[in-house]
């Protein structure tokens, strides 16, 4: 058995190891990077913020951060309670299949895995792009996006066989170096008493101002910001404490991403002045260039210097983005494979412990959704971004609900947890206000994607699709092991 078996006989893994992922290799906040890599702060800023002020509820676009926060803490509720009694690789399909039955979870898990491989192929696209434009900007050198796509595969394959605590090193250094310049751009105005029209509490956080315009469209960014903080279970089983690190890692996720994402878009809608916001953000829009309603008030702030760094920290932003969805795709892979829902070899892991087979696996889908949008010439970020980031959004806002209603069937049938308000009435809640979400996502589909109404309907019904699929052809799974066991 060579080193890149499931078990390396010098590793001297017993039983307890074998075939699983590797234990006691998380901390709080080790998990905590790799989810705010997934949200990718920076892009989630400088690409959903000036939309939402646009065509949404302008100033007050702040409050729907709040709004959505409040929403996935709900969720986030039942999602720990749960957490508590399965702690497995697969998170959603795993929880799904607890309370709903193994057909539901191998539909379910074809969805979560097309919501990772989505929208990792979307980052690929903006990612290329982005690249493109530096390395062009810079050396007047044109390389095409796709082959920028391409190398990075390559870097977040190696990467991603390299072991999650090499992962978490690297993320944590993108993160903390986009996080520093929006907060401390945040911190600033807001110790300067906000910009033209002063701070704009009212403006941004009132009921009134959180109601006008277009609330649902505003809401449906939001929450589509907050893609990626379910992470926090699918590393479960490389946690340390995962009964105590899990919550943890959860619950300061959604608060750290609620607030980030309400007080930097607050202070940017206070630095451009509350009447004058939307117009603003509006034209940015109509340039071509949403970022520059978020990069021209920090570089107003900092000096020019901030307009040669920030594009280069949007690239790294994607980068700890794409690296980040690699390592949740290749731990559903792999826990597929140990279900029998996939093929076993799947469970492959190599020295470090790594899912090096799922990770190739996901690399070449990633390559197989990324190349058709090469080989036919489209824009990527006008398609490849818009069109699968709207997917996967929607895709994941199901796997939410589903989750949600599982969570309630799993209590009420086991009886392990007797606590009402995490194992029903929150649960309950955040399963309403998640249907609320789909109701908005599909109805403002076509704004979300940036596309026509017949390209927004065939996608949508690739989700439903997906779900289909995994509940046709899935493998049974191998005697003994099951996703309801």
């Amino acid at each position: 058995m060579d080193s890149q078996t499931a078990v390396a006989p010098h590793n001297a893994q017993d039983s307890s190891t074998a075939g699983r992922l590797k234990p006691d290799s998380l901390g709080v906040l080790g998990i905590l990077f790799f989810v705010l890599s997934a949200q990718a702060p920076l892009t989630g800023i400088a690409g959903a913020v000036p939309i939402a002020v646009a065509i949404g509820n302008g100033a007050g676009t702040p409050a729907a951060y709040l709004a959505a926060g409040v929403v996935i803490l709900l969720f986030s509720i039942g999602f720990v309670a749960m957490g508590r009694h399965v702690v497995d690789a697969g998170a959603f399909y795993t929880y799904i299949g607890k309370g709903l039955g193994r057909a539901t979870g191998s539909g379910s898990a074809g969805v979560a895995l097309f919501a990772y491989c989505a929208i990792q192929a979307a980052m690929y696209g903006l990612y290329g792009a982005t690249v493109s434009g530096l390395v062009g900007h810079y050396t007047g050198v044109q390389i095409a996006w796709w082959v920028w796509a391409l190398v990075t595969v390559v870097v977040v394959q190696v990467l991603g066989a390299a072991g999650i605590e090499m992962g978490a090193k690297v993320l944590a250094v993108f993160v903390l170096a986009e996080f520093s310049i929006l907060i401390v751009f945040a911190l600033v105005t807001l110790f300067k008493g906000g910009g033209p029209e002063g701070l704009g509490l009212g403006d941004s956080f009132s009921p009134a101002a959180a109601l006008q315009g277009a609330p649902g469209v505003a809401l449906m960014f939001a929450v589509a910001s907050m893609f990626g903080f379910e992470a926090t279970a699918i590393y479960g089983e490389e946690a340390r404490e995962p009964k105590k690190t899990v919550p943890r890692a959860t619950y300061l996720s959604v608060a750290v991403v609620t607030c980030f994402f309400a007080f930097t878009s607050w202070m940017l809608v206070s630095a451009h002045g509350a009447s004058r916001a939307t117009a603003e953000a509006g034209k940015a829009l109509e340039s071509g260039d949403a970022t520059a309603w978020v990069f021209g008030p920090i570089t107003a702030q900092f000096g020019a210097w901030t307009g040669d760094v920030l594009p280069i920290l949007l690239a790294t932003s994607l980068f700890a983005g794409i690296l980040a969805f690699h390592n949740s795709a290749n731990r559903y892979l792999f826990s597929l494979g140990r279900e029998g829902l996939l093929p076993h070899g799947l469970t492959a892991l190599n020295r470090r412990h790594s899912p090096w087979v799922a990770g190739t696996v996901q690399s070449v889908i990633a390559v197989a959704l990324v190349m058709p949008f090469a080989l036919l010439g489209k824009d990527p970020v006008l398609t490849l971004f818009s069109w699968f980031s709207g997917v996967a959004v929607l895709a994941m806002m199901l796997l939410y609900f589903l989750t949600s209603v599982s969570v309630v069937v799993f209590f009420r049938r086991s009886r392990v947890d007797t606590r009402p308000w995490n194992t029903l009435i929150a649960p309950v809640l955040g399963a309403l206000g998640i249907a609320g979400a789909i109701w908005l996502i599909i109805e403002n589909f076509t704004t979300l994607i940036g596309g026509d109404r017949t390209t927004a309907v065939w996608l949508q019904l690739t989700v439903p699709a997906v779900l289909v699929l995994g509940l046709v052809v899935a493998r049974p799974a191998r005697p003994g092991r099951t996703v309801t066991d």
